[in-house]
């Protein structure tokens, strides 16, 4: 199966003194955003964040555009941080359509766009920023399809409405499973963590939300509550303590974790019997909102998702 693979950068797009650069990790040479940089009949995206290397936003996106005849499309990978986005965002021209955006940038992605969705403002994190053709004012729209990864994820592995839901964690992707477990109609979830100090933000969220989720801090000391819905958005490893859980058959087990796969919680849901959601399945569905955001087709999921199968096992093997 052909790999494939971002758009790589042409010799007029290296480094000229007096234009805005952000280095880019992954090619090792400098993306220049201004509209001098390309042809304008081009329409331009990336995927911002740090570290930023490793990140398979390329992979899907590139897909998009090839299955959807958008030759005159193209993907960069730019290392920003927090600091960097207010200038590179200021320095960007007409032809660029989007932004996608990882850690550490979904809070700040709130301060730079002229206008937020509502899910956005509610969840309080942004992935996701779409610029309107000719950038009129007011034209940066801050947008969240993690919600919408999430959601699909569990729709395909056929889950529509959760009875209990459990949330391991409290960080950014927890605030985007409270939303995700809401719009299955889902009120009070219990959301375990180690450290109810570091809940803060989880609870603004429930509470724009209008939910009501019962938090504890009992993580690896008790059992995890009966559920027909756990997600894990603990890092990589941290949910290894959770693998001699007595896992019910009936439980559908989101991990976000995807590398490598099938993670250790993953194995033992498996193992159980439980029907288990990757983390690249949520990662796929999330692409495929922004795909139709920023180019206003619907995004190729197949195509896609082909694409991704490709590339981790080329990563892995």
């Amino acid at each position: 199966m052909r790999k494939i693979r971002a758009p790589g950068l042409r010799a007029d797009q290296q480094a000229r003194p007096t234009r805005p650069r952000v280095r880019s990790q992954d090619r090792q040479t400098n993306v220049d955003v201004s509209t001098a940089a390309v042809d304008r009949t081009v329409r331009r995206a990336a995927v911002l964040g740090s570290p930023i290397r490793h990140s398979l936003s390329p992979v899907l996106h590139g897909a998009a555009y090839q299955a959807l005849d958008l030759h005159g499309w193209r993907y960069d990978m730019i290392e920003c941080d927090e600091a960097g986005l207010p200038p590179l965002v200021d320095s960007m021209g007409p032809e660029w359509a989007g932004l996608s955006l990882t850690m550490p940038l979904k809070r700040v992605a709130l301060a730079v766009a002229d206008e937020v969705s509502p899910l956005a403002k509610a969840v309080g994190a942004a992935n996701t920023l779409v610029f309107a053709p000719g950038r009129p004012t007011g034209g940066r729209r801050a947008a969240n399809t993690d919600v919408a990864g999430l959601i699909a994820a569990l729709q395909e592995a056929g889950l529509s409405q959760p009875k209990r839901a459990v949330i391991l964690g409290a960080g950014g992707t927890a605030q985007a499973a409270l939303a995700a477990v809401r719009e299955l109609g889902y009120q009070s979830p219990v959301v375990v963590v180690r450290n109810l100090a570091r809940t803060g933000e989880l609870r603004e969220t429930a509470e724009r939300l209008g939910m009501q989720p019962t938090i504890s801090d009992r993580l690896f000391e008790e059992p995890l509550p009966d559920a027909d819905l756990v997600i894990s958005t603990l890092p990589g490893g941290a949910a290894d303590p959770l693998t001699s859980t007595r896992w019910n058959p009936g439980t559908t087990v989101l991990d976000v974790v995807y590398a490598p796969w099938p993670t250790p919680l993953a194995g033992s849901a498996l193992a159980a019997g439980c029907r288990v959601v990757s983390g690249l399945t949520v990662l796929l569905h999330q692409a495929v909102a922004q795909v139709e955001l920023m180019t206003g087709h619907p995004g190729p999921v197949e195509a896609m998702r082909t694409a991704l199968t490709a590339e981790v096992a080329a990563r892995q093997g």
